[in-house]
Formats: structure tokens, C-alpha cells, sequence
């Protein structure tokens, strides 16, 4: 009797491109004990072009999971997936009746008696955690028996009606949980040759809950808030063990409070380091959790990146949505210390929580900037979607409507088929994860507003943060009004730039522009295989002082540039960019370097190939890999002929 257990099937590049942790740990554990089992990312396959992406999915789906002859199948969804389970659902109940269909994972938070009492395709609904739920069932199922008194289900009675049993205690110890059935579903090299990148994430499932309940989240919620992590030892392990799977470089710590048990990240960092196991990793976040000697702990023990959910600037917002942190908390300087130990921080903010007004409003955007100016912070602006199970969804998903145009952040890449539109629209109090706070102040038209501007600030500052600062401290405007006049006036921000005819904000432009080069150097360089010399980096010669220029700005003072000429190599690592100064003299002999080959540059100057040699000792210059035969061909053809 073999349990079939798939995630429903989505288009978000992100999700597709590695395995979901949850059903790798089911499926172990049901292996564990003994019990048949199979896995199917549906994700994964749609997009592998193994499935359609129109009308015809759900049945695709159906037929493929019916293909592997199940006796029982568990579709595992979010919010997002919803639909589409239940439209594959529909479908098997059609193509095989006598197979029970079962649906559970954070998707069914807070509509579970809902789903059993509309959709007659679902048997049965798990809530919270399956790794004692599911082998109760299956134990159940094997003995002819019904779910009647298993903690953590809710069932359809023989009338019809919907039976919620308690709810079943979570795991007491997550050392119990049972390793990954990596081997049951395609492997890591698969998942990363399907997106083609190459940073090599793999999902780790590191700790379950949130002691939490923010007013936009279903988390808290789904784990009762209750916050538990995989034992420090246990999880140095797993994340040592991705050195040795093919494709895998970097670990997605997937617990969303990494810090909150303070003793067992500093544990964690202390093993990892001790281990050295080189799988640097990353880690969802509050950044009032993260404290000087943990965020150096994890910077020591190769943490490279962490998510923190900011949401707004102003700390009234914050709290009145459920964030509970300090009003005054300085973000900025802890965001800083984060890019000082060599952390990127990713600042996640939410535009039009209740609460937020004008003044607000503007208080976040300059919040990114000042993030921005401050480390090159990444940043990702949302809007609210009120989903089931959370606060917000309570509170206004009846009164929330779908705005065209105005794709839901927490539902990419999902809804896309006319059986799931269908749904959404007949059904909007389940979905309203499609929804947006249309009945807030402003309604539609404010909210295209900051539609547009979730989707245009943040690349502006991640790209241009110092010429932003700088074009608006020149204009009199803050981020806000910058922006909008950017929107008003249909004008590219380089454009604007360079209409100032300002030579600081032209140079300042130009090191931004040299900065984005420089990454995209790196990205496809071949490190010494090319034939000719060449800079590492892009050249700069600018007029002005640049790093006393970024030092105002990120302090706010008044700008009083230094006008002198400074020349610089801007380059690039896998860490990021780096601004060198260098000599007049380095400077000109790094800009002769045209494509020439060494042999062409020797005979125009003698001594010109070792002088690379030590400024590529000094890691200015990427030298070819024949550079030793090159300079001893210039140097036979220098010399003297013998007359023997």
C-alpha cells in the first residue's frame, strides 16, 4: 500500500529551483517505519516541461500521480498552491474514486473545516506536523479503520458534516525527525541544471514554528507559536553533509527566527566553525535577535546572507501589526554591522500595513536608502496579502479583493490556470491570498501606487544607492518624492542624473555604473584563460574624492565634496565589489591595456611584462596563462644575435 505524497505544482522559479525540505523528511520518516512511500514534486516537473501549464494541469497531474499506482495520495500545500490541490483533487476523485486524497501543510492553516465541508474530492485534512500524523493514518487505513479519534485531522463524517480532532502536540524533540529521502526525489545537480544558476542553495530543514504572531503571517499560527530548532549538533551535520552532494555550495537554513534561542545559534556557529566544513549558508532572521557577538559567531562560521523581516521604518506600525520590537530600534546600525562582518542583509518591508499613513510611508523608503547607503543592503518591498489563518486575513480577507495588474507577492507564480481562476473567484474567503486591503484608505488607486513602487524603488537603490542620495539631496526631495517625480515625468533615473550637469553626481554615477560592470566581469570571467592582459576590474578616473563623498552621504551631513582628481579599480569577487584607489602611474598603465598581447605591449615598452606581474601580484591585473612565455619571447627577441 503505497503513500504517495506530492507538493502541488507552482511557476515560482525560487520554489522550483530545490526540493522541498518538508517532503524529504515525510518521506524518510515513512520510510523509516516501514511504510511504502513515494514523493513527486509537481513543481519541479512543470517545470521540466513535464507537465502543461494551462487548463490541462490538473489532469496532467492526476494522471501522472495515478500512474504510480497509489493507494492513498497526500498533496502538501501553501497558501498559493491551494487551488491547483484541490483541482487536482477534483481530477483523481474523477479517475480513481477509490483513492483517498489528502491535503495538509500551511495552506490548510485556518480552512481546514472549509475545505472538508466544499470540496468533497478532499477525504481528509492534516494539521501541523505529519511525521506521527501520517503513520497513524496509513496504520488506520491498513486496518480497514477510519481517521475517528487521530489527533491533528480533520475529517468528512458519513453525513456529510466536518469532524475537527484536537490538535496533536508537536514533536518534543526535533533530533527524532528522520533524514532526508534525498534519493526520492531528482537530485540537487537536477534542480539547479533546471534554473541554471550556480549559487547552489539547498533547503535545510533547521527548526519549526514562530513564538510570534505578526498580524500578515500564518506561521505562528500553524505551529501553535511554538518555536523549535533541530539540535545544534544534528543540524552542523546536515549542513556539513551538502559538501559531498553534486550541485549543492550553499545551505538555506529554512527556520524562520534563526537567534530567537540565542544558546543554540552561538552552538551552531561554534560547531560549524570547529568543522570547517566549507558550505557557507544562510538564515531567515529578526534583526533585534542578532546582537554583536552572534552576528561575528556567524560571519565566523560562514554565514553569508540573512533575511530580516523589518516590515516598516516606523515601530508604532511594526507592533500594532504583532512584530513586537523595541519602537526605537536602530536598523540601520545593526543592518550596518551585518555588512561590516561581511553579512548581506536582504531588509524584507511591507507597503500599506494598517497603520501606515503618508508620513510613514516615507519613513520606509528612507529607511532603504539609509540601509542602502550604509552596506549595500539587498531589499524586497511587498504588499499585504491577507491570507487565511493570519490576523489580517480575520480581520479584512472578507472585505479584500483581487486587483488586476497586481500579481500577489505571496502567491507568484501560482493561480495561473482557468481551473484555479475559477476557484479563486467562487471562493474569494479561502483565497485570500489573492486578495489585497482594497477596503484600507486610499484603496485601489493607492495601492497601484505602491504596487509601483515596490517594483521600482528597491532596484534604484540597490543599484544607484549613492547617486539617489545624491540627486535627491541636490533636488531638496526625500526617496519618496524622487521617486514619484521619476514615475510623473516617465524619465530613466540615469537620464536624470546626467541632466543635472553636476560633475559630482557624474562621477558618482559613473563608480555606480562601474561597480554594476565589475560584478558582471566577475560573473563570466574566466579568470587567467584570457590571451591578453587586462584590468580586474573596471577603471576609474574620476575628479573628485569618492570615498569621502559615500562617507557623507551615509552619515547625512552636509556634502562638501573634495575636488581633486582620484583614480580607482573598481572590481569584483564572489564576496562583492571592492573600490581601489591607485596611483596616476598604475592608473595610466592599466588603461593601455587594450587587447594587446604581452609580446605587443613589451615592444612598446621595455619591462612592461613584469610590471604586470607585480601589479597582478597585487591582484589588479588577471594575466593570460602563457604570460612566462610571452615575456621570455619578448625577451629572446630583445637580445643581442649571436655571431657563432
Amino acid at each position: 500500500m503505497t503513500f504517495l505524497l506530492a507538493s502541488a505544482p507552482h511557476a515560482d522559479t525560487f520554489g522550483y529551483s530545490m526540493p522541498p525540505p518538508g517532503l524529504l523528511r515525510l518521506g524518510g520518516e515513512l520510510r523509516r517505519r516501514g511504510l511504502p512511500v513515494g514523493l513527486d514534486d509537481l513543481a519541479f516537473a512543470l517545470a521540466r516541461g513535464e507537465l502543461p501549464g494551462d487548463a490541462e494541469l490538473a489532469r496532467a497531474c492526476a494522471d501522472r500521480l495515478l500512474a504510480r499506482k497509489p493507494a492513498v495520495v497526500g498533496l502538501s500545500v501553501m497558501g498559493a498552491t491551494l487551488p491547483i490541490a484541490l483541482a487536482i483533487a477534483d481530477q483523481l476523485r474523477r479517475r480513481a474514486p477509490q483513492v483517498p486524497v489528502w491535503l495538509g501543510g500551511p495552506g490548510v492553516t485556518g480552512v481546514d473545516v472549509a475545505l472538508i465541508e466544499r470540496f468533497s474530492a478532499v477525504g481528509l485534512v492534516a494539521r501541523g506536523e505529519g511525521e506521527r500524523t501520517l503513520p497513524e493514518l496509513l496504520g488506520r487505513l491498513a486496518e480497514g479503520a477510519g481517521p475517528a479519534g487521530v489527533a491533528g485531522v480533520t475529517w468528512r463524517a458519513a453525513d456529510g458534516r466536518a469532524v475537527r480532532e484536537p490538535d496533536r502536540p508537536p514533536l518534543a524533540d526535533l533530533d527524532e525527525v528522520a533524514p532526508y529521502a534525498w534519493d526520492l526525489l531528482p537530485s540537487i545537480a537536477e534542480y539547479k541544471a533546471l534554473t541554471g544558476e550556480d549559487e547552489g542553495l539547498v533547503p535545510i530543514d533547521s527548526g519549526r514554528g514562530c513564538v510570534y504572531d505578526c498580524s500578515f503571517c500564518t506561521i505562528g499560527r500553524y505551529w501553535n507559536r511554538r518555536s523549535r530548532t533541530l539540535p545544534a549538533p544534528r543540524l552542523a551535520e546536515e549542513i556539513a553533509a551538502l559538501a559531498a552532494i553534486p550541485g549543492a555550495r550553499n545551505a538555506y537554513l529554512c527556520h524562520d527566527i534563526f537567534g530567537a534561542d540565542r544558546r543554540h545559534a552561538l552552538e551552531l556557529c561554534r560547531l560549524l566553525e570547529e568543522r570547517d566544513a566549507g558550505v557557507p549558508w544562510e538564515v531567515r532572521a529578526r534583526i533585534d535577535h542578532l546582537d554583536d557577538e552572534l552576528v561575528g559567531a556567524m560571519a565566523s562560521a560562514g554565514c553569508y546572507r540573512v533575511l530580516l523581516g523589518v516590515e516598516s521604518a516606523d515601530g508604532s506600525v511594526r507592533n500594532r501589526n504583532g512584530k513586537r520590537m523595541e519602537e526605537g530600534f536602530d536598523v540601520v546600525e545593526r543592518v550596518g554591522r551585518l555588512g561590516d562582518a561581511g553579512i548581506t542583509p536582504i531588509l524584507s518591508l511591507i507597503l500599506g500595513l494598517p497603520g501606515e499613513g503618508e508620513a510613514e510611508l516615507r519613513a520606509t523608503c528612507e529607511l532603504a536608502l539609509a540601509c542602502s547607503l550604509r552596506t549595500g543592503a539587498q531589499l524586497s518591498f511587498h504588499l499585504v496579502n491577507p491570507q487565511p489563518g493570519c490576523g489580517l486575513g480575520e480581520q479584512q480577507g472578507a472585505r479584500s479583493r483581487p486587483v488586476v495588474g497586481i500579481p500577489p507577492d505571496m502567491a507568484l507564480g501560482a493561480g495561473l490556470t482557468e481551473p484555479e481562476r475559477e476557484l479563486i473567484e467562487a471562493h474569494p474567503d479561502l483565497f485570500s491570498t489573492w486578495a489585497l486591503l482594497t477596503d484600507l484608505p486610499g484603496g485601489v488607486e493607492h495601492l497601484r501606487r505602491l504596487h509601483a513602487l515596490s517594483q521600482g524603488l528597491p532596484p534604484l537603490l540597490m543599484r544607484y544607492p549613492r547617486s539617489f542620495a545624491l540627486v535627491a539631496r541636490r533636488r531638496g526631495l526625500d526617496a519618496l518624492d524622487l521617486f514619484d517625480h521619476l514615475v510623473a515625468t516617465g524619465r530613466s533615473f540615469e537620464s536624470l542624473a546626467r541632466s543635472e550637469r553636476d560633475a559630482l553626481v557624474d562621477d558618482c554615477l559613473a563608480w555606480e555604473q562601474a561597480q554594476l560592470r565589475a560584478a558582471v566581469l566577475i560573473a563570466g570571467d574566466g579568470q587567467r584563460s584570457c590571451g591578453a592582459p587586462r584590468p580586474a576590474g573596471v577603471l576609474l578616473r574620476a575628479r573628485h574624492d569618492l570615498a569621502a563623498l559615500a562617507g557623507a552621504l551615509r552619515a547625512g551631513g552636509p556634502i562638501d565634496p573634495v575636488t581633486r582628481a582620484c583614480d580607482y579599480l573598481v572590481a569584483a569577487d564572489e564576496r562583492g565589489t571592492r573600490t581601489l584607489a591607485v596611483s596616476a602611474d598604475v592608473a595610466d598603465l592599466l588603461g593601455e591595456l587594450d587587447g594587446r598581447d604581452v609580446e605587443a605591449l613589451e615592444a612598446q615598452r621595455a619591462g612592461f611584462g613584469r610590471a604586470l606581474e607585480a601589479l597582478a601580484a597585487k591582484g589588479l591585473v588577471r594575466l593570460p596563462t602563457n604570460i612566462d612565455a610571452a615575456l621570455a619571447t619578448s625577451s629572446e627577441t630583445g637580445r643581442p644575435k649571436s655571431n657563432r
